[in-house]
């Protein structure tokens, strides 16, 4: 396994089976009485963040902490970077510190690679999310509440249909799903209006189409992505009813997929436009599912980089 997660396509089938196995383990310990583990005891953990956000931060911080690790929270707001600070100042800022691993969210496509890149830091760098680019941690987590359901601890998703619905453009989720799913057998359909595909969709490892009522049919899982409206500067659509009414996942659409098929989103959720209350709230959806799976994902893949590199320099 590489130092770094920056996208999805770093991982082989090896690595991706590797990190959902372990987190099939980890995901335990929130089950026990005292949810800790000593593994990154005397670790620091920073949570680099430029970007709000809810769901992603909190569970790398619960992940950090459940491995033993010291956890650094850092906000854009209220911090230097308001007052003009770079990225590199700081990230020299937090080497400076001692960081053992940086979680970085940022606005801006690229960032954790160049922080990576450019030697600023010599911790692991975990992309948590950057720009429109990529979200590998929530693709894994993803992942693992797919083979929950429709495959197996141990096994690939190799066969499995997915149906991925909406915003592509403006969305990191569904480009590095596209790439994890891919490298997991899955097939993999995105589901848009022709104005929130990507250039250059087609080189993904990915079917497209436009018509959601014949692709929820054939689907074993389908993941509605949030409309993104701050990303917008443009009309994509003619209204947020005529979106819903053509890419909304409503009860209809739901009856319409196998009995086994789940509903996913990676949240926050816009209810009555991508996605309604009732479908939200069903027997089909795993969506808060997803929450609890994620602390166990991140837990792994904190354990597998940093514990990994502990383990290394005391074998050196």
């Amino acid at each position: 396994m590489k130092k770094h997660l920056l996208s999805a396509a770093d991982l082989s089938r090896r690595d991706a089976i590797a990190i959902l196995d372990t987190a099939a383990e980890l995901l335990g310990v929130a089950k026990r009485p005292i949810k800790k583990l000593p593994t990154l005891r005397g670790r620091t953990v920073v949570n680099l963040f430029f970007e709000d956000s809810t769901r992603t931060r909190i569970s790398f911080e619960a992940a950090a902490k459940r491995l033993s690790a010291d956890v650094i929270n850092f906000s854009a707001k209220g911090s230097s970077v308001s007052k003009g600070e770079s990225l590199k100042d700081t990230a020299l800022t937090l080497q400076a510190m001692g960081a053992d691993a940086v979680v970085i969210r940022h606005h801006a496509s690229g960032a954790p690679q160049r922080l990576a890149d450019a030697g600023w830091t010599d911790g692991v760098v975990v992309n948590a999310g950057d720009g429109t680019h990529e979200h590998p941690t929530q693709a894994l987590l993803d992942a693992f509440t797919m083979r929950q359901h429709l495959s197996g601890l141990g096994q690939d998703l190799a066969g499995q249909r997915v149906t991925i619905v909406g915003d592509v453009l403006h969305s990191r989720v569904a480009r590095s799903n596209a790439l994890l799913l891919s490298t997991l057998g899955a097939d993999v359909t995105l589901v848009a209006p022709p104005t929130l595909l990507p250039v250059g969709v087609e080189q993904w490892p990915v079917a497209t189409g436009y018509d959601l009522d014949e692709a929820v049919e054939g689907a074993d899982a389908v993941m509605m992505l949030r409309v993104q409206r701050e990303r917008m500067n443009a009309s994509f659509f003619p209204s947020a009813r005529e979106y819903s009414r053509r890419y909304g996942l409503n009860t209809a659409r739901m009856n319409r997929m196998a009995e086994h098929a789940i509903v996913m989103h990676p949240g926050p959720m816009n209810r009555g436009m991508e996605i309604t209350a009732d479908v939200a709230d069903s027997d089909r959806s795993v969506i808060v599912e997803q929450v609890t799976n994620g602390v166990a994902v991140r837990m792994a893949v904190l354990y597998l980089l940093v514990g990994g590199a502990q383990d290394n320099e005391e074998t050196a």
